[in-house]
């Protein structure tokens, strides 16, 4: 593993942006979860990803946010920032507006609603590759964006492009993640994009996780994923399976409205998520504290 990339290694979570219930940003409420996640142990934190509602931020609040992490963080665990989108040209202009003093790397989605081909998807993260100052992780979640990055194309990317160290993999797709995990170059990172399946892809050799759970059990899961990066499978398989109902419930009634659910009922942020996303419903929020308490 290079050493620039294995920072990366591990438990990354993609922080909640919380909100007051005037709709606002709730920067206090983010300090707090953030120290949540750092003090349990987690490797790095994504900030504006999807479970940041990055589509409903403006551009003032995504750079008073980077900012504000930055700030905040002083250094202690790596940063990542959520830059991605369906124009191209979009995207780079905001790699060149987006303040990155502080950040160590860019997660890209991969580009959604155009339905570009595999050639279209390599030169767009081609050319983001060549606009970013910082390493780029690509982010491929069909489920969401109705397009994939196929192995091929990641290792494609991989092999051409030596700023783009790895791969956050939501696809759900067992044998694509196995080509890459095959055939990837030596230092580039697969990172599991769904909790439930980390496990698995630890098994097969996957690097870490880019955990929804973890904002709210940040030192039961970054555990288990050390214990399954180091091959001790047993204990792993028995954190895994102590958090599996819970996993389950966060993620039943929408992301990020069940994680969101879970830090208010743990008294670390407010149970506020912007439209058209709105909590989960009565039943779910029940079962939630249940599986807390």
């Amino acid at each position: 593993m290079k050493i620039a990339n294995s920072k990366f290694r591990g438990t990354g979570v993609a922080i909640v942006t919380p909100f007051r219930k005037s709709g606002v940003v709730d920067f206090d409420a983010f300090e707090r979860v953030m120290n949540h996640i750092i003090d349990g142990g987690c490797e790095y934190v994504v900030i504006l990803g999807t479970t940041g509602e990055s589509p409903t931020i403006s551009k003032h609040e995504k750079k008073a946010l980077v900012e504000f992490a930055v700030e905040k963080n002083s250094g202690r665990v790596p940063l990542v920032v959520g830059i991605g989108g369906n124009n191209t040209s979009e995207v780079v202009l905001s790699i060149h507006n987006t303040p990155l003093r502080g950040i160590d790397a860019v997660l890209s989605v991969c580009p959604y609603y155009n339905k570009p081909q595999q050639e279209g998807i390599f030169q767009h993260f081609k050319t983001v590759s060549e606009a970013c100052p910082v390493p780029v992780i690509l982010y491929t979640v069909p489920g969401r964006t109705g397009s994939n990055i196929s192995s091929s194309t990641t290792l494609r990317l991989a092999g051409e492009c030596k700023n783009i160290i790895g791969i956050k993999e939501a696809s759900g797709n067992i044998d694509q993640i196995s080509q890459v995990l095959k055939h990837r170059p030596e230092g580039f990172l697969v990172i599991s994009g769904d909790d439930a399946l980390t496990l698995p892809l630890l098994a097969m050799g996957a690097d870490g996780v880019i955990s929804v759970v973890a904002n709210a059990f940040p030192a039961e899961f970054s555990e288990m994923v050390r214990y399954g990066l180091k091959g001790n499978f047993v204990k792993a398989r028995e954190i895994h399976f102590s958090l599996l109902d819970i996993m389950n419930a966060l993620f039943s009634d929408g992301s990020p409205a069940g994680v969101k659910a879970a830090l208010e009922i743990r008294q670390l942020a407010d149970n506020y998520l912007r439209l058209p996303l709105v909590p989960v419903n009565n039943e779910t929020y029940k079962l939630i504290r249940k599986l807390i308490s």
